[in-house]
C-alpha cells in the first residue's frame, strides 16, 4: 500500500507528468499577453517607413530647388541648352532666357560652342533647335560655334541627341543650361550619357510665381526618380 493510499490523499501530479494535461499551460489571458508581446509591431514599422519616406522626399525636394542655383564658374567645351517651347519662329519666354544665359556663357569665354536641342511640337513649322540657332545668330554668335539637333521631344532625348554631337566634335565636357529646378535631372542624364557635365542655371527664369515654381519642382521630383530608377 502506498503512502497516498494509506493517508487517503490524492497525489498532486508533477508538471509534465501526464496527470493533468492543462496543469503546465498558462491561463489563456496570459498566453494572449505573451503572444502580443512577441508579435512584431507592424503599425510601428509602417509608421517608421512612412516617416523615412517623407523625410527622403522632403530632402530631395530641397535638393532639386537648390541644385541649379550652384554655379562654380567652371569652363567647358560647350553649353548644352535644353529645349523649350518655340512659338512659331521665336523662342517662348522660358526658352529665350535659357538661350540668353547660354549666349552669356559663350561671350564670357566659359564655353567655345553652344549645342541647341529640341524638335518640333505638334504642327510646328520649325524645330526648337532651328529657332534657337536663328536666335543666337541674330545676337552675334558665329555659325561655326552653333550645333543643333531637331529630333528630340523630351529632356532624355535632348541629351541623347546632344551626346551624339559631342562625340562628333570631340567635346568631353559640358555645362547644362536650363531653369534651375530642371538641372538636377538634366545633369544626371548627361552623366549617364558619359559626359563630364555640370549645371549652369539661368538666373532670369520666367518661372517667377510660387505656384509655377512649386509645380515645376513637383514634376521634376517625379521625373527625376523615374529616370533614376527606370532610366526613363
Amino acid at each position: 500500500m502506498s503512502e497516498f493510499e494509506a493517508t487517503g490523499r490524492t497525489p498532486t501530479p508533477e508538471p509534465g507528468s501526464g496527470g493533468d494535461p492543462d496543469s503546465s499551460i498558462p491561463d489563456k489571458p496570459e498566453q494572449e499577453n505573451i503572444a502580443r508581446r512577441k508579435r512584431p509591431g507592424y503599425r510601428r514599422l509602417l509608421f517608421y517607413c512612412a516617416g523615412a519616406l517623407t523625410l527622403y522626399l522632403a530632402g530631395q525636394t530641397i535638393s532639386i530647388n537648390r541644385y541649379g542655383f550652384r554655379d562654380s564658374g567652371r569652363k567647358a567645351h560647350c553649353a548644352i541648352v535644353l529645349g523649350g517651347a518655340a512659338w512659331h519662329d521665336k523662342p517662348s519666354p522660358v526658352f529665350r532666357e535659357r538661350l540668353n544665359h547660354a549666349i552669356s556663357l559663350y561671350l564670357d569665354k566659359r564655353v567655345t560652342a553652344l549645342v541647341l536641342t529640341g524638335g518640333k511640337g505638334t504642327g510646328a513649322p520649325y524645330s526648337e533647335g532651328e529657332v534657337a540657332r536663328d536666335y543666337c545668330l541674330k545676337r552675334g554668335i558665329p555659325g561655326e560655334a552653333l550645333f543643333m539637333e531637331g529630333n528630340s521631344r523630351t529632356t532624355v532625348q535632348n541629351l541623347e541627341e546632344a551626346s551624339k554631337i559631342l562625340d562628333e566634335q570631340d567635346f568631353t565636357s559640358a555645362l547644362i543650361v536650363s531653369d534651375p529646378w530642371h538641372l538636377k535631372r538634366g545633369v544626371l542624364i548627361a552623366r549617364r550619357q558619359g559626359m563630364e557635365a555640370f549645371p549652369s542655371g539661368t538666373t532670369t527664369s520666367r518661372f517667377e510665381s510660387f505656384k509655377s515654381r512649386a509645380s515645376f519642382t513637383m514634376r521634376e521630383l517625379y521625373l527625376y526618380h523615374l529616370y533614376l530608377f527606370l532610366n526613363r
